[in-house]
């Protein structure tokens, strides 16, 4: 982290002296820049061409190094630079270093001469310590000075910046005062203001990415004392009197029901098998909690999959809205089914029912009863977009933005499907894929009557879908959800909650299967997804119930 910060100096300031310092050598006076006249400086007859190869003795330099720091923390600044082998240079940045921290008193002590001095050749080092009451607050530090002397036997200070301040460098000045926000202090922090997301660990990557891409609000800058860069650049803090109060980004993240979600991705009866899941406010889009576990990644909001049956609840919206359907209307669960040319099944368990309605069927998962309805209302001569159209259009698919730069993977369920894809898409098979974060969605526009684009910072900019889902859509999907709940495929650990609504989903993958569930209650809209779960109920069901269970 960058910790380097411009510093605006904060008004004027008396510069006031009293005694004390080094001994009986710190006299009070006036603050001026010129020297005490018909004074010997320390330097006279300094000759910087002819340079003695042999340092000055210990107390040549001791003596010298006092003089110069005398006038200096009695001001005579101009006196100082002559004692120094740059007076031109060192009286500016002795006048600089007076008005940049707005000193108002300056002592030295423990003056002492180190050893021979390794960064200049043939001068004596003498250290000391500073003393300096600055705006703000008293500042200590210790530095350093050489010293050097000429073949004549004169002595002078050896002038660089870092006299000032160890390492101070050429051009660079001090400052104290009112130190400005650093904005790389920000923190991401939870709809509650206070804890922040980079403590759980499934949100440290979002955590960084808003913390970039976001503008924080609030906080202060602190006081203290700084190096400013040539021109002005921010440079960094040296000391700090007063902490800066950091500005916080805020998010719709519920610490609380976000704690549970990184336990619940890690129940034991999924044994350690790659898990994530989305919490959604159903009334607003707002995300409450991400959690994934996993070698790849955030599988929450990234990890496109073929949502199994959870699709049956847009293919259920697309038979209400586009072919006329109702919640009853017959839906015959045979044991097999073939649709352009595929031979489609049932999920072992499910019991063949001709006389079933479209509730019935939705209610135990019935894969026949869907294929066949969908392939013959909502296939037209080969034309097979119309789940497509229904996912975009009333759920809102599409590419989401949710806010702070956070990437995620958008939904397919494509237009132009061909073959036995075109049956497949009805089941969430195929080349249809989505993530818990879109079924989290799915669920909440169902229980909410209305899509609200799931976003992570309460101000982002929601999309809305082209056309909101109508009121007896969202009632037949509301009791269908409800019997899943209660009596279906999702019962053995869903029900028994009040005001739950859900469908599960298993999805074949290569040689294993995913378990998915979504579903909501009075306040929230959850999904979540288990790689290699070998159902939706007997996976991602112990994720869901833990979530919907938090209070």
């Amino acid at each position: 982290m960058n910790t380097g910060v411009k510093i605006g100096i904060t008004g004027a300031c008396a510069l006031v002296l009293a005694a004390g310092g080094i001994g009986a050598y710190n006299v009070v006076n006036g603050l001026t820049s010129d020297a005490t006249d018909g004074e010997t400086r320390a330097g006279s007859g300094f000759d910087s061409s002819a340079l003695s190869t042999a340092p000055p003795s210990d107390d040549k330099a001791i003596e010298l190094a006092r003089a110069f720091l005398d006038d200096w923390a009695d001001q005579h600044l101009q006196g100082a630079a002559d004692a120094t082998d740059a007076p031109g240079t060192a009286a500016p940045a002795l006048t600089g270093y007076t008005r940049g921290l707005h000193l108002k008193k300056l002592a030295f002590s423990r003056v002492e001469a180190a050893r021979p001095s390794t960064a200049t050749p043939g001068a004596t080092k003498v250290t000391f310590d500073v003393t300096a009451q600055v705006t703000g607050g008293t500042w200590r530090y210790s530095s350093a000075l050489a010293v050097l002397q000429s073949r004549n036997g004169q002595a002078a200070v050896h002038w660089n910046n870092s006299v000032l301040y160890p390492g101070l460098g050429a051009g660079q000045s001090l400052t104290a005062g009112k130190l400005p926000l650093d904005p790389n202090t920000a923190k991401v922090v939870a709809s509650d203001g206070k804890t922040e997301l980079a403590s759980f660990p499934s949100l440290r990557d979002i955590a960084a990415t808003i913390r970039k891409n976001a503008e924080p609000t609030g906080g202060s800058g602190g006081t203290g004392v700084a190096v400013v860069d040539p021109g002005g650049a921010g440079g960094r803090t040296l000391h700090a009197f007063t902490k800066e109060r950091a500005p916080a980004i805020r998010t719709t993240i519920e610490a609380p029901l976000q704690t549970v979600a990184e336990e619940a991705v890690k129940d034991s009866h999924l044994q350690e098998k790659p898990a994530g899941a989305v919490a959604l406010d159903w009334r607003n889009g707002h995300i409450l909690a991400v959690a994934h576990t996993g070698p790849d990644g955030d599988i929450a909001i990234n990890g496109i999959k073929s949502p199994g049956s959870t699709m049956k609840i847009i293919t259920s919206a697309a038979l209400f809205d586009q072919a006329g359907l109702t919640a009853n209307s017959p839906a015959p669960c045979t044991d097999s089914v073939m649709a352009n040319s595929q031979l489609f099944h049932n999920d072992p368990g499910v019991r063949p029912n001709p006389g079933a309605t479209l509730t019935q069927a939705f209610t135990v998962s019935c894969n026949t009863s869907f294929i066949k309805e969908g392939f013959h209302h909502l296939v037209h001569d080969g034309d097979a977009s119309a789940l497509h159209e229904e996912a975009v259009n009333v759920f809102g698919m599409g590419s989401w933005s949710i806010g702070g730069g956070v990437a995620t993977t958008d939904p397919s369920i494509p237009p132009d499907v061909q073959g036995g894809d075109q049956a497949a898409q009805f089941i969430g098979q195929g080349k249809v894929t989505a993530t818990p974060l879109f079924m989290a969605s799915v669920a909440a526009t169902v229980r909410n009557v209305g899509f609200n684009q799931p976003v992570i910072l309460p101000d982002q900019h929601q999309q809305r879908a082209p056309r909101p889902i109508s009121a007896t859509t969202a009632g037949y999907l509301q009791t269908m959800m409800r019997s899943v709940a209660t009596s279906g495929t999702a019962a053995p650990r869903l029900g028994g909650l009040e005001g739950v609504g859900a469908k599960t989903g298993t999805a074949e993958e290569g040689d294993h299967t995913n378990g998915w569930l979504t579903a909501y209650d009075s306040r929230v809209a959850v999904a979540a997804l288990v790689e290699g779960g070998r159902s939706g109920v007997d996976s991602a069901g112990y994720v869901v119930r833990r979530l919907l269970t938090a209070r």
